[in-house]
């Protein structure tokens, strides 16, 4: 082969390489198409026609060198592969419409996201995990520890003394839902024992922002379960406190982290804990609103198992 010849080849190589301009219209027929497995009401809610649904979903199953969907009698199923591209398709298009409104990007390599709604606000940011050990919070060192002890199961001994200030959660069918509020959690501290007991069974994602930015929410459960990995965040927000509608401004810091129930099925696990200096980019409350006080349950030094072992060496 000569060397012109070369060239070419290469040349449309790359350009092999590069995703066709209607990508994220091919992925948004595949997800809308997955969601409702059927073909004349996916036309219908994307606006389209069933030609351009059908033409993206083939494009897409060309690529992937497999189908997507088994068709019989005009019943649509996803397949394995189908089912496995799904979740990833999904975030494509959370993270695209975020992205482009502005609401997500990254501080170093640590996710940032943010949404406004009204009077709603919600800031998150992801934080290093070495920041647990240089934290005033002697609560926070402890519960890293004890779930590291504990191997992340949640009936361990090891767990004992920090899980009343926890809370934890079941992955279901409508995503993580709160199974257990700690009576000595700041959820409980802010809107009462009662109030927290009826929020019971809920899914976390039930936020101002839509849908889209309720997954990324998501995101920080699923990847400490995933990866089996705790993490931490600065959030800021606005909750409503006192039965009242109106918003407090509050900020607070959150460990996540994996575990599992004695049936082994898995868990996330949360402690959170109000701050008055909430490290997010570009985010200072003392220049434009003063924080409403949240306070915490007081954990007994005493009761610190492992900082106690540390501090005997």
């Amino acid at each position: 082969m000569n060397h012109s010849s070369s060239i070419k080849s290469s040349g449309a190589d790359r350009a092999s390489d590069v995703p066709p301009a209607l990508l994220f219209e091919m992925i948004r027929s595949f997800v809308t198409l997955a969601a409702t497995l059927n073909l004349s009401h996916a036309v219908k809610e994307l606006d389209s026609t069933r030609q351009t649904v059908r033409r993206h979903i083939a494009q897409l199953e060309a690529a992937m060198g497999a189908p997507l969907f088994l068709v019989e009698e005009r019943r649509y199923s996803l397949t394995s592969l189908g089912q496995s591209v799904l979740p990833d398709a999904q975030d494509i298009l959370a993270r695209g419409k975020i992205w482009l409104s502005g609401q997500s990007r990254t501080v170093g390599v640590l996710q940032r996201l943010q949404a406004n709604v009204g009077d709603w606000d919600f800031y998150q940011q992801q934080q290093p995990l070495g920041k647990v050990w240089s934290d005033p919070s002697l609560l926070l060192r402890e519960t890293l520890r004890a779930w590291t002890m504990a191997c992340g199961e949640i009936e361990s001994r090891w767990f004992s003394h920090v899980r009343p200030y926890l809370i934890i959660y079941r992955q279901s069918d409508i995503g993580w839902i709160c199974v257990e509020f700690g009576e000595k959690s700041v959820y409980v501290k802010w809107f009462g024992l009662d109030y927290a007991r009826s929020s019971i069974g809920r899914p976390i994602s039930q936020l101002p922002a839509g849908i889209e930015f309720s997954n990324l929410i998501y995101e920080a459960f699923e990847e400490v379960q995933a990866a089996q990995v705790p993490r931490l965040d600065h959030v800021f927000t606005r909750m409503p406190r006192g039965g009242s509608d109106d918003l407090a401004p509050v900020a607070y810091q959150r460990l996540i982290f994996s575990g599992s129930f004695p049936d082994g099925s898995p868990a996330v696990m949360s402690l959170v804990l109000p701050v008055q200096e909430v490290n997010i980019a570009d985010l200072d409350p003392k220049n434009d609103f003063v924080l409403d006080a949240v306070e915490q349950f007081e954990f007994p030094p005493e009761e610190a198992v492992f900082e106690k072992l540390l501090d005997d060496k």
